[in-house]
């Protein structure tokens, strides 16, 4: 018989019930057993409802998973919503300490003119020539959804709307927005300024994410500059509690949009309805999309960044074995009633040969429902294995060289 190495995987099986903790055992005599259709607890999910619109699509905020979608890589133009990357773009810059909440940002003429009361975009009435505080002109901004704030607040940052555009790209790019692209902080109909339903949605996200402070401003309901209270063009705010945001947008080519998140209990969904053609439709079809996902769907993490979830065997290491973890947490959103038939699978390479550096990946960790992936993540090693000495290297090679005859 061939002398073996010690090899220490973490089998599926073990890995199942090691992680994912699908032992649903109780104590207790059991209830008489409903029909085996609801005993299941896996009804099976009904289509998304009818929504019209030119694109859309609803997301889950924690595992990012897309849960129905209509042209969700479509460009189309973003109108208002094109905002939260401002807001994004501005929170960004104040956590770099490059801004503050008491600057003084002037609402220029510029600014006055292309977005004040003389236009027919919304605007939120500070008096032109005349400095605001940050804080005050961003609110303006989101609440009001005001084109003069934007601009002003896009030419205090970075000189000139055109150069604020520039440095929105630049996030959009760092966010992974493949199909954006900017040219004003406002969203007014402008050549070469689009995005996605898709886009939007991860925008969104980051946004709730990375600046949670900025994000609360988006549940106002209202907003007063000087003798103006205007109301939040969000009307979701008034209609669903658990709704604390994100932005409306409209102007003739866009249509009417509504960019909607909502948390019920420990679950976050994030809507995108885009060109619906009014302000009725898009709120009735947003709120239909969070309702059907907070029915139908529910999200499970699986593994924290960090935490060894599989060993591997390691071949002329001064360590037998290196720990395997994901970099980042693995989250899935599955319809109800579908976590016990979750499955993991982990892809590694049969040899693994010292050294193996701290965060190296080293295969894949992969969840199939109903035999398709559904989530997947590198594996890499928790820490560096050294390469062993002179003795065991050559014992190893042996070893490596009798199990492959």
């Amino acid at each position: 018989m061939k002398p073996r190495f010690p090899f220490a995987v973490l089998t599926a099986a073990a890995l199942a019930a090691s992680t994912l903790g699908l032992a649903f055992a109780q104590q207790g005599v059991p209830p008489a057993a409903p029909p085996a259709a609801v005993a299941s607890g896996a009804l099976p999910v009904p289509p998304a409802p009818k929504v019209e619109g030119t694109a859309w699509v609803l997301m889950d905020y924690a595992s990012g998973n897309i849960l129905a979608g209509h042209n969700i890589d479509q460009r189309v133009e973003p109108a208002s919503i094109t905002k939260v990357m401002t807001s994004y773009v501005i929170a960004a810059e104040m956590a770099a300490g490059r801004l503050k909440p008491t600057d003084p940002v002037m609402m220029s003429e510029n600014a006055w003119r292309k977005g004040g009361a003389g236009t027919d975009g919304s605007y939120s009435g500070f008096e032109v020539n005349k400095p605001a505080p940050l804080e005050q002109m961003e609110k303006a901004m989101v609440v009001q959804s005001g084109n003069d704030a934007a601009i002003a607040l896009a030419e205090h940052v970075a000189g000139s709307e055109e150069a604020f555009a520039a440095l929105m790209n630049q996030y959009a790019r760092r966010l992974g927005l493949k199909n954006t692209q900017f040219r004003n902080a406002t969203g007014l109909s402008e050549e070469g300024h689009y995005s996605t339903a898709r886009d939007l949605a991860l925008l969104g996200r980051a946004m709730i994410r990375d600046f949670p402070k900025a994000y609360a401003y988006n549940r106002i309901k209202e907003f007063t500059v000087g003798p103006i209270t205007q109301n939040n063009r969000n009307r979701l705010l008034w209609r669903d509690p658990s709704v604390d945001g994100i932005k409306t947008g409209h102007h003739s080519k866009a249509g009417y949009c509504l960019m909607a998140s909502a948390q019920r209990g420990d679950q976050r969904l994030i809507s995108v309805v885009m060109g619906s053609s009014s302000d009725d439709q898009r709120t009735n079809d947003s709120q239909a999309l969070l309702n059907w996902g907070f029915r139908f769907f529910e999200t499970h993490r699986l593994y924290d960044a960090g935490k060894t979830i599989a060993r591997h065997a390691v071949w002329k290491g001064a360590e037998d074995e290196v720990q395997l973890t994901v970099a980042q947490p693995l989250l899935v959103t599955v319809p109800r009633g579908r976590y016990k038939d979750l499955k993991p699978m982990m892809d590694v390479p049969k040899t693994l040969v010292a050294p193996i550096r701290k965060g190296q990946a080293i295969g894949t960790v992969k969840v199939m429902l109903g035999g398709k992936v559904i989530a997947q993540r590198p594996l890499v090693a928790t820490g560096a294995i050294e390469e062993a000495g002179f003795f065991k290297r050559l014992w190893h090679d042996l070893l490596m060289w009798w199990e492959s005859v």
